[in-house]
């Protein structure tokens, strides 16, 4: 199974999310999804994500001495679940190899409406490209042939070296570094370009900043962010 913490610190998440399974730290994998320092606007955080085997389900205590139930097995599979992520999964496979690269794929994580789609190859540099661009387009190419297979409501995403995490990380300190010298230069910044969800995280990370506003620029997918003074209201 998977769930998501968030603490002050990586210690902190992490000891929360053994107290909260009820787990031993050696009991659980973890991975670091977002980490933020503490800047002038914002509090420093570190939120975690915990892949749990055998979980422990807190309950009421009972009077007659019954031991706390424990689930079975709730690990996320790697393997694809159903003919849809199998045949996901195997496009995937086919399409970079097809473009003479070494790949295996497999199941990163399931959400409600969204699967996630790990590329583990040799290659990984290229398949991710400058910027992310090459991912991106498979991402696209994926969404389209999950469309087909009758998952028009499925969001896919592919994500290799943990690229997404490691880019979000890097947007985020990309946005406060950039309000920063907004706020002293009293002018605006335009940004490169970036796709949606990249703009969406740079409108986000600033939106609670009073005298900083954000707006996109372009046309097409890859618009820019353009970052501007608008003083103290």
């Amino acid at each position: 199974m998977v769930y998501e913490y968030e603490g002050k610190t990586e210690k902190e998440a992490i000891e929360l999310a053994a107290n909260e399974l009820g787990l031993e730290r050696d009991q659980f994998d973890v991975e670091i999804l977002e980490t933020q320092k503490t800047s002038i606007f914002k509090k420093g955080y570190v939120k975690i994500r915990v892949h749990a085997d055998d979980v422990v389900e807190k309950v009421a205590p009972e009077f007659d001495g019954a031991m706390p139930k424990v689930k079975s097995k709730l690990f996320a599979d790697p393997l694809p679940k159903d003919e849809f992520e199998k045949q996901l999964i195997d496009f995937v496979a086919s399409t970079i190899r097809k473009m003479g690269y070494e790949v295996t794929v497999d199941v990163m994580f399931r959400e409600d409406k969204k699967i996630g789609i790990r590329l583990n190859s040799p290659n990984s540099s290229i398949l991710i490209g400058k910027k992310g661009k090459n991912l991106d387009a498979l991402q696209l190419l994926a969404n389209v042939y999950a469309g087909r297979l009758g998952g028009e409501e499925v969001r896919v995403i592919l994500d290799s070296e943990n690229y997404r995490i490691r880019r979000e990380e890097s947007l985020v300190r990309l946005a406060y570094t950039t309000a920063d010298k907004v706020r002293m230069s009293r002018n605006s910044i335009l940004l490169e370009p970036m796709n949606p969800f990249e703009r969406r995280l740079i409108h986000t990370t600033l939106n609670d900043i009073g005298d900083v506003e954000t707006k996109s620029e372009g046309e097409g997918l890859y618009k820019q962010v353009r970052v501007l003074y608008k003083g103290v209201r």
